[in-house]
């Protein structure tokens, strides 16, 4: 420090200032990131969690924590560019107006459409079905995209036009979660790749640097004591797998695959026998549930509208279970066995909301006259599809948050208090549920993903997932701490983090095909709607690019043209050949790096 004074007196006035300023800005920003850090989210309950828990655990805390933030960037994008103006051109305030497009060659029997809102003296149990199954009174209101049926809003002297608005508002909050998700996937990959060592530094590792030292609780401290014990008792089970395998007999390999291709057409049965339920169940709630509930019980009404989300609750609890019996049999490594039992949960918890999505679509395409072809879909049954969809993806959601709360208090607590109260041999055996940290993700990922499809029919879905979330975090912290013991088989934070991640990047490109095929392939409903006057939704981008001036019109045609494609795909292959190649050097120099260590 003496040395660097004494050089200072050297510089120039102007280098002098720029280094006293830089050292001045850089204590600013220091200063404003711990001040920030105090305004963080649930950040006691946090660093409390990974006190006494570990880093595992504390993972998938943080993990809810994003994606409450998530969706309540993507409620603040939709209500700012959506919502936001059509509700201050329909009330008049600032000056505003609205426009409405009368339809020119669209038949009248296509804009039929009276939504189902309360009127009159309604029995309190309606308001109730209503907000479970957002029907009544709530389908009239801006929570569904029938609300949005205006074509262009005047505020003062400027004219907004809400159809292309909605659209590309739908392109920003899916572009804005897939970049988020992988500029936080990159971080955890980094880390990942440190801990994807040999077998011998994993165990040196383990040894010498395996301690959490955010624990300081003793319970706590004992089982991670627990969990290096498992993590060495799995890699020493590994290498004996290893052996085994290298030792096997033509007869045994025979006999191994033999097993587990009978396993795995069993988990194929399983599969289909969950998404044969799903459509049927589907078909069955759309052709029977009555919106008015005046011919039909109240509870039966609101059963049928519930059907799909209760056979997929069923599935998504059913077939896990199958799966951990079966891959016993499978003769797999410990590791391999959780990552394939996982990722066939995954597959099976977003290959539902597919199968109710494609369920749903073949009503809405099923028509038989020619009336119906002239729509281009079932105006009959669904004269406001998309609201009609975003009501199954409403329910859902609801639904899944029912389950998570009817769980913790009906199935978690009465079992804690069984366990501390009763002596009896069988129910201490069975002891109490463990927090398992990879169920629990898969659970809100396929929530999130539910949200992701929704938004688009329903533009303040993200507002409802925000709060469930946001309450979600207190019954699962409350739940942690009461009445479940952490997971006997230890997970990683930074291994964690990525898989997380990763799964719902699953999640996130799922979403992109049932709200891309709505964009652009299935044609728009005419009776309600910002897109009402196109054919499809994606109508809207050529209408827009027509007013355009010509020149810009014709750079426009040129971009999307095969003129421009073929060159620009042939660029992008360079990059990336040449970031191939970078990495696959980077590799070397690791792996030099490790022998010389």
């Amino acid at each position: 420090r003496d040395s660097q004074e004494a050089n200072i007196k050297f510089l120039s006035g102007w280098n002098q200032w720029k280094r006293t300023s830089h050292k001045s800005w850089r204590k600013v920003l220091d200063e404003a990131k711990e001040v920030f850090s105090y305004l963080e989210l649930w950040r006691h309950d946090i660093h409390s969690i990974e006190g006494k828990f570990g880093t595992g655990i504390q993972s998938y805390f943080s993990f809810l924590r994003f994606l409450v933030l998530l969706n309540f960037l993507i409620f603040i994008l939709m209500f700012s560019f959506v919502t936001l103006p059509s509700v201050i051109s329909k009330y008049g305030i600032f000056n505003s107006s609205f426009a409405k497009t009368p339809a020119s060659s669209i038949e009248p029997h296509c804009t039929v459409y009276s939504p189902s809102g309360n009127k009159g003296l309604v029995y309190f149990y309606t308001y109730l079905k209503d907000l479970l199954t957002g029907t009544g009174f709530l389908e009239v209101t801006s929570l569904f995209y029938g609300y949005y049926t205006i074509d262009a809003a005047w505020i003062s002297m400027f004219r907004y036009n809400l159809p292309l608005a909605y659209l590309l508002t739908t392109f920003a909050y899916l572009g804005l979660s897939l970049l988020w998700i992988i500029k936080r996937s990159v971080e955890g990959f980094k880390q990942n790749l440190v801990h994807a060592e040999d077998q011998f530094q994993s165990y040196c590792n383990k040894v010498f640097a395996g301690w959490d030292f955010c624990i300081t609780d003793l319970s706590a401290a004992r089982l991670k004591h627990r969990s290096l014990q498992y993590e060495l008792k799995t890699d020493l089970e590994e290498e004996r797998l290893k052996q085994k395998i290298a030792d096997r007999t033509m007869k045994d390999k025979l006999r191994i695959y033999s097993l587990r291709l009978f396993l795995n057409i069993i988990v194929l049965a399983v599969l289909s026998g969950c998404f044969y339920s799903i459509y049927r169940a589907t078909v069955f709630s759309q052709e029977n549930s009555s919106s008015n509930g005046d011919n039909i019980k109240f509870e039966a009404n609101l059963l049928v509208q519930y059907l799909p989300s209760i056979v997929i609750t069923l599935a998504n609890f059913i077939a896990p279970q199958i799966f951990s019996l079966l891959i016993r049999l499978e003769d797999y490594s410990p590791a391999f066995e959780i990552r394939l039992t996982l990722l066939r949960c995954v597959f099976v918890r977003l290959a539902n909301i597919g199968v109710l999505l494609l369920s749903l679509w073949s009503q809405i395409s099923s028509c038989a006259t020619d009336k119906c072809n002239a729509c281009g879909y079932n105006y009959e049954l669904y004269p406001c599809w998309e609201s009609q969809v975003g009501q199954e993806m409403y329910k859902l959601l609801i639904f899944d948050f029912i389950i998570i709360l009817a769980v913790t208090l009906f199935v978690d607590f009465p079992r804690k208090l069984l366990v501390t109260h009763c002596s009896c041999k069988p129910i201490q055996w069975c002891g109490l549920q463990e927090f398992g940290i990879s169920n629990n993700v898969l659970e809100i990922i396929y929530g999130q993903t539910i949200c992701w499809i929704g938004t688009f029919y329903s533009p303040l879905l993200p507002a409802i997932a925000t709060i469930k979330y946001f309450i979600v975090f207190y019954i699962k912290k409350i739940s942690l701490i009461h009445t479940r013991k952490p997971s006997a088989r230890p997970i990683r934070a930074s291994s964690s983090n990525f898989f997380f991640l990763v799964v719902l990047l699953i999640g996130l490109l799922l979403a992109f095909v049932p709200v891309g095929v709505s964009i652009a392939y299935i044609p728009s409903s005419k009776a309600c709607g910002p897109f009402r006057n196109f054919n499809t939704s994606w109508a809207v981008v050529p209408d827009t690019i027509l007013g355009f001036p010509t020149d810009l019109q014709k750079v426009l045609y040129g971009i999307a043209s095969e003129a421009f494609a073929v060159p620009f795909f042939m660029v992008v292959c360079i990059v990336m050949f040449y970031f191939i190649a970078l990495a696959g050097a980077h590799k070397r120099v690791v792996e030099q790096l490790r022998e010389q260590l």
